[in-house]
C-alpha cells in the first residue's frame, strides 16, 4: 500500500512492509501492561498501608485490654506500735563482788569449809584460824575477871556491914568513905577485866574468815595449811544475793537513747537460752578512745550465768507508732528509699520514704506513709510511675 502524507511542507510517499500492524499491536500490549503494572503498585501499597494501620490499631487495642496489665498484690498497713531497740555485747560479772580476806591477825588455816558455786548467809565461816593461843589467853583473862567480881563482892559486903555500924559509934565517917572508894575500885577492876576479856574474845572471832553479806561464793583461793595475814590479799570473791549483771558496750548514740529501768533480754554466747533483765545503770562517762560507755544490766542468779562469760543484749528503750511493711516492699535508688502506692484510677504512684528500725515483724517506715495507702507489696521493681495495674488485696 502506499500513502501520501504531507508534513511540515513536505510530502512524502511511505511504504509499509506487512509486519507493521502487528508492532503496533505489541506496542498496545506494552502499553496495557504497563497500566495495568502500575495500577496493581498504587494498589497494593494502598492495601499494604491499611494493612499496618489495622496492625497498629490492633496492637494498640491489645494495651489497652485490661487482660494485659499486672497483677500486684496491695495491702493498706495501718499503724502499729514498734519497739526501739539498742543492741550491745559485753562481759557477765557479779552486781556487787565482795572480795572477803583476812580482817584480823591471821594465822595457820585449819579448814576451808565452802566451795565455789556454794551459798552462804551472813557472818558464816568460810575458814577457820588456828587459835589455840588465843584461846588460852581468853581463858586467862576470864579467870581475871572472876577474881575481879570476888573482890567487887567483898568490897560491898565490907560496906553493907560498916554503914550498920555507924549509928551506934563504932566507925567514924572516913571508914565509911574508905570502904565507899574500895568498893567503887574492885567494881571498876571487873570492868576493865571483863573488857579486856571482850577484847580477846573479838580477836579471836575475827581469826574465822566469814562472810560479810549473804550470797554466793565465785571463787576460792586458800587451802588449809596455808599461813594468811592481812597483806595475803583476797581469799574468797563472793557475789552479794547472787545478783549478776552484764556489762553491756553501747555507742555513743545509744547510750544517750538508754534509760535506768529499760527492760533487756541477755543471750550468753553458745546459748539459746534467754534471760530478761533490766538496766540499772548508765555510765556517766564515755570511753574518749572507743566512743563507747557502759550500761549496767541487772539478772537474777541462773547457774548458766557465769561472770566472766560473754553475752549480747537486746535493750528495749520505747515504743512508737509506725508502718510497718516487709523488706520486699522498699525500693532503693540513688534518690533514696521509696514505695509505689496506686492512686484512685489503680495507677502506681512513686512515695518517698524514710525508714526506722529493723524487726521481725519487718522494716518500719517513720516518715512518707500515713498507713491508709494502698501499698504495693511485691514487684515494685517491674513498674513504673503511672503504670496502670490490677490490685489484689493481701488478706491479713
Amino acid at each position: 500500500m502506499n500513502y501520501e502524507a504531507g508534513m511540515f511542507g513536505r510530502q512524502e510517499r511511505l511504504e509499509y512492509s506487512g509486519d507493521a500492524p502487528k508492532s503496533r499491536r505489541w506496542l498496545w500490549i506494552t502499553l496495557i501492561v504497563l497500566a495495568i503494572a502500575v495500577a496493581g503498585f498504587f494498589t497494593m501499597g494502598k492495601f499494604m498501608g491499611g494493612k499496618q494501620d489495622g496492625a497498629a490499631n490492633k496492637a494498640a487495642g491489645k494495651s489497652n485490654n485490661p487482660s494485659q496489665m499486672p497483677t500486684v498484690t496491695v495491702t493498706t498497713p495501718g499503724r502499729q506500735a514498734v519497739q526501739t531497740v539498742i543492741s550491745g555485747t559485753g562481759s557477765l560479772a557479779a552486781k556487787r563482788e565482795m572480795p572477803v580476806g583476812v580482817v584480823g591477825e591471821g594465822g595457820l588455816v585449819t579448814r576451808v569449809l565452802v566451795e565455789p558455786g556454794t551459798w552462804v548467809g551472813k557472818g558464816q565461816v568460810l575458814a577457820t584460824v588456828d587459835r589455840s593461843v588465843q584461846v588460852q589467853t581468853a581463858d586467862s583473862l576470864a579467870a581475871s575477871v572472876r577474881v575481879a567480881e570476888a573482890d567487887a563482892k567483898l568490897a560491898q559486903a565490907n560496906l553493907d556491914r560498916a554503914q550498920s555500924l555507924v549509928s551506934n559509934g563504932f566507925v567514924s565517917k572516913a571508914d565509911i568513905d574508905r570502904l565507899t572508894a574500895a568498893r567503887d575500885q574492885a567494881s571498876a577492876r571487873v570492868r576493865v577485866a571483863r573488857a579486856q576479856l571482850a577484847e580477846t574474845q573479838a580477836r579471836n572471832h575475827r581469826l574465822d574468815i566469814r562472810a560479810p553479806e549473804a550470797g554466793l561464793v565465785l571463787t576460792r583461793q586458800v587451802e588449809p595449811g596455808q599461813i594468811v595475814s592481812g597483806g595475803s590479799g583476797v581469799l574468797f570473791r563472793m557475789a552479794m544475793g547472787g545478783q549478776m549483771e552484764l556489762r553491756a558496750q553501747l555507742a555513743e548514740a545509744d547510750l544517750l537513747r538508754t534509760r535506768v529501768g529499760s527492760t533487756a533480754q541477755i543471750t550468753p554466747t553458745g546459748s539459746t537460752q534467754v534471760f530478761s533483765g533490766t538496766v540499772w545503770q548508765v555510765s556517766p562517762v564515755i570511753d574518749p578512745n572507743t566512743r563507747q560507755g557502759i550500761a549496767r544490766i541487772q539478772l537474777a542468779y541462773n547457774p548458766a550465768l557465769r561472770p566472766g562469760g560473754f553475752a549480747s543484749a537486746q535493750i528495749i528503750t520505747g515504743a512508737e507508732n509506725a508502718v510497718i511493711l516487709p523488706q520486699s516492699a522498699i525500693q532503693s535508688d540513688a534518690q533514696g528509699n521509696y514505695v509505689y502506692t496506686l492512686d484512685r484510677d489503680n495507677k502506681a504512684v512513686r512515695t518517698p520514704v524514710v525508714t526506722g528500725a529493723v524487726t521481725d515483724s519487718g522494716v518500719s517506715v517513720t516518715q512518707g506513709l500515713t498507713g491508709n495507702e494502698r501499698v504495693v507489696m511485691t514487684a515494685g521493681a517491674f513498674l513504673n510511675p503511672g503504670q496502670k495495674v490490677i490490685p489484689q488485696l493481701l488478706k491479713k
